[in-house]
């Protein structure tokens, strides 16, 4: 190839002693086309050669691909449903039928519980089971009571769901009743039993996030949904038996919704734990605190039964200040919606 110095010269000997405009314009003309020429993206262009393989468009930060979300319902859905749990879980306080009155049925469970309303919901694809107990403790989750296996047990890899409520027994709550229940007129023994419930709410404060993170461990998949539990007096005089005075009322109340807020803030830790890592499952509450509002026990269409006294025994009956049918139906509305709805993130 003829270089552009070579090429002026030729050119100059062709044109001879033309006028020197002519000469200055070559030159002028010369000047331009050398730094154009001596350019890579020229000299490509125009002659074919000093090309480059293009340089690839490298991100400083490439975007990590996310793990896919199911819906909350799937989540739910895809393996087994069970419901473990104490009393309130069961159906203690909710007969029906017979078999709901069986004294063999040490863990009385009934055909009215919230459970059977939450199994029939939605289409779980390994079905659903039932293994909550009267009486259960956190420790009673983990051990077993009454000469059954432990609910723990009952849960494993398939699980996608649980349903739990669990405390009431671990604070003694049917004994704060009785002693709200069993004492002198106008005393002021209920309200005094503050600082063993204070005892016992620190101990749930640290075996309810151990016994949330064991059921994880056997069932790592799973949607688990605590409870929180429904105030059960509506504060008016001689609504719950005339030895519970109004302040009694407030104040039972006023410890149950302690409780709650427990249940709740340990659910919130937990969830917040396995959304940091991304692990699947949750850990959700569903509030159940104001859920039998205008229906507390001695209202005129109760969710939740009132006092029944033994009197062969003079004691309280188990079902005493236990949701009624129309109580776990009220439940199960907060269980389903609770499932529909989620933990508020995405599951993955």
């Amino acid at each position: 190839m003829t270089s552009p110095g070579a090429w002026l010269r030729s050119l100059r000997g062709r044109l001879g002693d033309r006028t020197p405009s002519v000469a200055a314009l070559v030159a002028l003309l010369a000047l331009a086309v050398v730094p154009l020429v001596a350019l890579p993206a020229v000299r490509c262009e125009v002659f074919g050669s000093g090309c480059r393989e293009p340089v690839p468009d490298v991100r400083a930060d490439p975007v990590v691909a996310k793990k896919p979300s199911v819906t909350p319902v799937r989540a739910a859905t895809r393996g087994r449903y069970v419901a473990l749990g104490d009393s309130y879980s069961s159906g203690l306080g909710a007969e029906r039928t017979v078999t709901d009155h069986n004294p063999l049925n040490r863990c009385h469970r009934t055909s009215e519980a919230y459970y059977h309303e939450v199994a029939a919901a939605f289409e779980f694809a390994e079905g659903s089971a039932f293994w909550a107990c009267s009486g259960a403790t956190t420790a009673d989750v983990l051990d077993g009571k009454g000469g059954e296996r432990p609910q723990i047990d009952r849960i494993g890899g398939d699980t996608s769901l649980i349903t739990l409520s669990i405390g009431g027994n671990d604070v003694g709550f049917s004994k704060i009743l009785a002693g709200c229940v069993i004492k002198l007129p106008w005393s002021e023994a209920c309200t005094e039993q503050g600082a063993g419930i204070a005892s016992r709410m620190a101990a749930l404060r640290r075996e309810l996030p151990a016994l949330i993170g064991k059921l994880r461990e056997r069932a790592p998949r799973a949607r688990i949904v605590l409870m929180g539990y429904p105030k059960a007096f509506s504060e008016v005089a001689g609504a719950a038996g005339d030895n519970i005075t109004v302040a009694d009322q407030r104040w039972l109340n006023a410890r149950t919704y302690e409780l709650s807020r427990l249940i709740r803030q340990t659910a919130a830790e937990a969830d917040a734990g396995i959304a940091a890592t991304g692990a699947p499952g949750s850990v959700e509450f569903v509030d159940a605190y104001g859920a039998f509002a205008g229906h507390e026990a001695g209202s005129r269409d109760p969710y939740m039964n009132g006092l029944t006294v033994d009197l062969s025994a003079f004691k309280a009956e188990p079902r005493s200040f236990h949701p009624t049918v129309k109580g776990h139906d009220a439940l199960a509305r907060l269980f389903v919606e609770q499932i529909k709805k989620g933990p508020g993130r995405p599951l993955s």
